[in-house]
């Protein structure tokens, strides 16, 4: 009997991920991934047509973790790079059960220009969505810069969160802590110097530390 539709991406997914950490990512196919979710290729492909598609689902989930931890009103004391900072932990949070999953992942990505370029829609529209949950505009070019900053630090970050044996992630969240003031100093630097002044007279606050 095959499982409910949500139940069975749920299935497949958890059982992809468990591949991958034991096997590596490109020792594992959609047929192992089907054969141990108990579905049929077919159904499989329907669901996930690809590894790209398991991938991104992954992603989508640990987002969708971290909107869920995301307050309902900001703190108006808090910066910017606070909110992001917050953000960003919960994220590491959510990672922390699938560290050798992602080793994998990130590990085949350097491998395969190819295989990073598949995925580039999924961690674009994730480190959007993680912009937006602290509360900083991810659209038009401006955010599309804040996006690619923020991407560039997740990547920087990921590499001490995943050798980070601390309980409380002490030295994952010094690392985050210190790319995120660099980027505030530089999108400081941009607001002062390359952005017209505003009308009006007023110093807006730099909107994110990722410009």
């Amino acid at each position: 009997m095959t499982p409910a539709p949500n139940l069975a991406h749920e299935a497949a997914l958890d059982v992809f991920l468990g591949l991958i950490a034991d096997k590596d990512f490109a020792a594992v196919t959609l047929r192992d991934v089907a054969q141990a979710a108990n579905l049929g290729l077919a159904d499989l492909y329907r669901l996930y047509p690809d590894k790209v598609a398991l991938v991104a689902a992954f992603v989508a989930r640990i987002d969708a973790e971290v909107l869920a931890g995301t307050p309902r009103q900001s703190d108006p004391e808090e910066t910017a790079r606070d909110r992001l900072f917050d953000t960003m932990m919960r994220r590491y949070d959510a990672l922390r059960a699938h560290r050798a999953a992602l080793r994998a992942i990130r590990g085949a990505s350097r491998r395969d220009p190819l295989l990073l370029l598949a995925l580039a829609p999924a961690l674009r529209r994730s480190m959007a969505a993680m912009l937006e949950a602290a509360g900083v505009s991810s659209d038009g070019a401006p955010g599309a810069l804040r996006q690619n900053g923020l991407l560039s630090i997740h990547y920087a970050v990921s590499r001490v969160f995943d050798r980070d044996e601390t309980g409380d992630l002490s030295k994952t969240m010094a690392a985050l802590d210190s790319r995120l003031k660099t980027a505030e100093k530089w999108a400081q630097l941009f607001d002062k110097y390359v952005k017209r002044p505003d009308p009006k007279g007023s110093t807006p606050e730099a909107e994110t530390p990722a410009a």
